[in-house]
């Protein structure tokens, strides 16, 4: 066999942002098919292979299985199912069921004043001081255009930027109230489902170079309508009675 061409930068651009997506480490987690057969455990990583190469060929990466399975192993990642749901311990879905108790009678208004940092990737690490220079020059800004005098509700997540105590302070010292977040929820989450909108569309778009790269996901992110977003908002109400009918379990969401 010849050697594999190298890959280009958009397509190794490409590759990281699906392994954000459809991998995990090994070591974070353990083993995927832990008390399965061996039977079904090779069939299961075929599967997940085969899933796996598919993306990269819809996003314009050309390979087989077998290059496909040696990428894998060389970034030290095992495969995984796609669109897995977070384990949840039995404190977490305590806590996720207490969430949504506290906020089940919530209106879709309210839920509208939630201001989220759209401008951050969840994968991407910052620390601390960054984070809130972030909020500083981006978030305030944005706020201010959206809400102007009015108050609102800040939403992040439970990331170790977002929960320093210096960040709390930052938020403190600007009068901003801070949406309480339950761990590993992301079916609670509306931003994920416009990341998957923006996935999708790149599919489509083939970008060649890393320019290219960036013009596309800007674009799709623009191409995301407010009634697209204002239908994602009018779900939370649904999505509060969705975890407390699973007593705290992962939803469909």
């Amino acid at each position: 066999m010849g050697k594999t061409a190298d890959l280009t930068a958009v397509q190794k651009a490409i590759i990281d942002t699906l392994k954000q997506e459809v991998l995990y480490q090994g070591t974070s987690v353990g083993s995927l098919w832990e008390g399965k057969s061996v039977a079904e455990n090779a069939a299961q990583r075929e599967e997940t292979l085969g899933d796996l190469r598919k993306q990269w060929t819809e996003s314009g990466v050309e390979t087989s299985r077998a290059t496909v399975y040696r990428r894998v192993q060389e970034m030290g990642y095992r495969c995984r199912i796609p669109q897995v749901k977070p384990l949840l311990n039995q404190k977490q879905r305590q806590k996720r069921l207490t969430w949504a108790t506290e906020k089940q009678h919530w209106t879709v208004a309210q839920w509208s004043k939630r201001e989220m940092p759209k401008c951050l990737k969840s994968s991407v690490k910052v620390n601390a001081a960054s984070y809130q220079e972030i909020l500083e020059h981006f978030m305030l800004p944005s706020a201010e255009k959206l809400y102007g005098d009015e108050d609102f509700i800040f939403q992040h997540d439970l990331a170790p930027a977002h929960s320093a105590k210096t960040t709390g302070k930052w938020f403190t010292d600007h009068g901003i109230t801070v949406l309480n977040w339950p761990a590993n929820s992301p079916d609670l989450n509306p931003i994920e489902n416009l990341w998957d909108i923006v996935k999708r569309k790149l599919r489509d778009a083939r970008p060649n170079t890393l320019d290219e790269l960036k013009a596309a996901i800007e674009a799709s992110w623009a191409s995301i309508t407010p009634q697209q977003c204002h239908r994602l908002i009018a779900s939370m109400p649904r999505r509060i009675e969705a975890v407390i009918s699973a007593k705290g379990f992962p939803t469909k969401y």
